[in-house]
């Protein structure tokens, strides 16, 4: 997934810097390589040995709603550690890439400190959402893509009209070019769709994707509604990834 910006909206948005979108994707880069996750770090073992490690991090770091809600005061925090845990490779790239495609355009309309808290406040309330429709569960969640979800549905409102084009794997990945208002509700229906078949077990957590994409869209719509929407952009976006059920819920 690759940003193609046209000349007119460089020249449109030219001296707008975006370290916050920058800074994020550097910071769970980093800390997914430093992690056992990556499995680059010989100190955590090989084989079992490794994935006992894995458990535990993802535990320590991730959200686990039935710890979430028995009172412990450190499970507070959870909810925003686990935005910088990602499971494996593919789950890092690909949330990484659409926040790079998506999340440049959203912090240079809103600026760097409002779109920081709206990126962290979004993503801890897509995944407490999460959490609190399965308050029982014993499994870890880890990953950014509530909070990134969140700038999707921000994109949505900021700029309807950009045009992007989408890969389709049933299609054969043909190109195909539309508008962001039909691509995003595109998106937002086959997590709605997910959701609905998902198991209880580990996977990726769809839920998160929706709360997290209808707290932007909303946030955008309450905090910009009385704004033109500046210059439309293009942008490349693949169809949305499958993830196979693995240790650890992702969302």
């Amino acid at each position: 997934m690759i940003g193609n910006w046209s000349a007119t909206v460089g020249r449109a948005l030219r001296g707008r810097s975006t370290p916050v979108t920058y800074g994020l994707i550097v910071l769970c880069c980093l800390i997914f390589v430093i992690g056992p996750a990556s499995g680059l770090d010989p100190a955590y073992g090989t084989g079992d040995e490794l994935l006992v490690a894995q458990r535990a991090y993802f535990r320590r770091w991730g959200v686990v709603p039935a710890a979430l809600f028995d009172g412990s005061p450190g499970e507070v925090l959870t909810p925003a550690t686990a935005l910088f845990i990602h499971g494996s490779w593919l789950h890092l790239l690909g949330n990484m890439l659409f926040f790079y495609v998506f999340g440049l355009m959203a912090e240079k309309r809103m600026g760097h400190l409002e779109f920081a808290l709206f990126y962290l406040g979004c993503g801890y309330l897509a995944l407490l959402g999460y959490a609190a429709a399965n308050a029982t569960s014993q499994q870890s969640l880890v990953g950014a893509s509530g909070a990134i979800s969140a700038v999707l549905g921000a994109f949505l409102y900021l700029f309807p009209r950009a045009r992007v084009t989408s890969l389709f794997p049933f299609l054969f990945f043909l190109p195909l070019r539309f508008p962001a208002w039909v691509v995003l509700p595109f998106w937002f229906t086959l997590q709605w769709l997910a959701a609905g078949r998902s198991p209880s077990g580990p996977g990726v957590a769809y839920l998160a994707h929706l709360v997290g994409f209808s707290l932007g869209f909303l946030y955008a719509w309450a905090r910009f509604r009385r704004r033109a929407e500046p210059v439309p952009v293009r942008g490349v976006l693949p169809g949305p990834p499958v993830e196979r059920p693995g240790q650890v819920d992702r969302e």
